[in-house]
């Protein structure tokens, strides 16, 4: 008999009327609100304008959902597409079953249409999101457990996870590792890595993130292993297992090559009017300005006529103009 466990949510929905409110909807949606409330913030003291990440969210988060989606149905075709399955469910993305690695490379491109409109650099916009981006997955993997899906293996430790019987999708009930808790923390964990090393190290151009995404796999291969739910294998290890491997390879490789070819952090993130900053026309245009406003006096100074050059008509400038007066003719002698 189980002394101590995690109850999961007898429904993983709650109807107002006729319209369901979905626990698993609820997580994800609050998770998009706290990483951009918090890369919002991050934005602003790095000297770029409030409004400008959630500018850029609403490309991202639409293409992340979709590529979520879509990397879940891709890898667990057999769930929609298999005998006696119906492929309209692919699209019920309410009931779960987002891919972090799909919704991360599509919702990037998404970020990305959104800063070239913009006008500000990817990488320094990826970097003040990456801990919110963490966060976000934190509180998301709650949907999980309102759904009771993506468990780990059985187990009788006070934290363990009560699991109810679902025979139509083969669940059977018992004790589980709570593998969305542990993630969750490790999530947390990786926010305040990334926010204590980008204080101490000043990271940039797009270093903040990988050390996210490094972070990240760590604990998801982990968890990984721990899973009993259906997954495909290669080499004996699951999927996601090796696409931890490489992320967190290909993370740690940009890193290196990066901190060598630019190292310290952008200065530059945003201008008042828009353009592209960071080593981009924007950066270029300023120096222009700057330039341009510096040699004003000076052609203006050229540009004075007189026997006493330039530096005689700046003085003429700022002193009172002289008038001669006039001498009184004096009266001529006579012979």
């Amino acid at each position: 008999m189980d002394l101590a466990y995690i109850p999961s949510p007898s429904t993983g929905v709650i109807h107002l009327g006729p319209v369901p409110l979905r626990g698993y909807a609820f997580c994800i949606i609050i998770g998009v609100f706290v990483a951009v409330w918090i890369g919002n913030r991050r934005w602003v003291a790095r000297g770029g304008t409030s409004g400008t990440v959630a500018d850029i969210a609403v490309w991202a988060v639409p293409f992340g959902l979709v590529g979520g989606r879509l990397y879940h149905v891709i890898t667990d075709y057999e769930l929609y597409f298999g005998a006696g399955r119906n492929w309209v469910d692919a699209f019920k993305i309410w009931e779960g079953g987002l891919g972090i690695w799909g919704a991360v490379a599509l919702g990037a491109l998404g970020a990305w249409i959104g800063c070239r409109r913009r006008g500000v650099p990817f990488p320094a916009w990826a970097d003040t999101l990456a801990p919110g981006l963490a966060i976000a997955q934190a509180i998301g993997r709650w949907g999980n457990w309102f759904n009771q899906e993506l468990y780990g293996r059985k187990t009788d430790l006070p934290w363990a996870l009560k699991i109810d019987a679902d025979p139509s999708i083969g669940r059977v009930a018992g004790t589980y590792h709570p593998t969305f808790l542990y993630e969750s923390l490790w999530c947390i964990g990786v926010a305040l890595l990334v926010i204590w090393a980008d204080r101490r190290f000043k990271l940039g151009h797009g270093r903040a993130f990988a050390l996210y995404v490094a972070a990240y796999t760590v604990g998801r291969f982990w968890t990984e292993y721990l899973r009993v739910d259906d997954a495909h294998h290669v080499l004996g290890l699951r999927l996601n297992g090796w696409t931890s491997i490489i992320l967190f390879l290909a993370a740690v490789v940009y890193m290196v090559i990066s901190a060598k070819r630019r190292p310290g952090r952008e200065s530059v993130i945003e201008t008042a009017t828009g353009g592209e900053t960071a080593d981009g026309p924007a950066e270029t245009e300023a120096a222009a300005t700057t330039a341009k406003a510096a040699a004003t006096p000076a052609k203006a100074a050229a540009e004075v006529k007189g026997p006493a050059g330039a530096g005689a008509a700046a003085g003429a400038s700022s002193a009172p103009e002289k008038k001669e007066t006039p001498k009184a003719e004096e009266p001529s002698e006579k012979p």
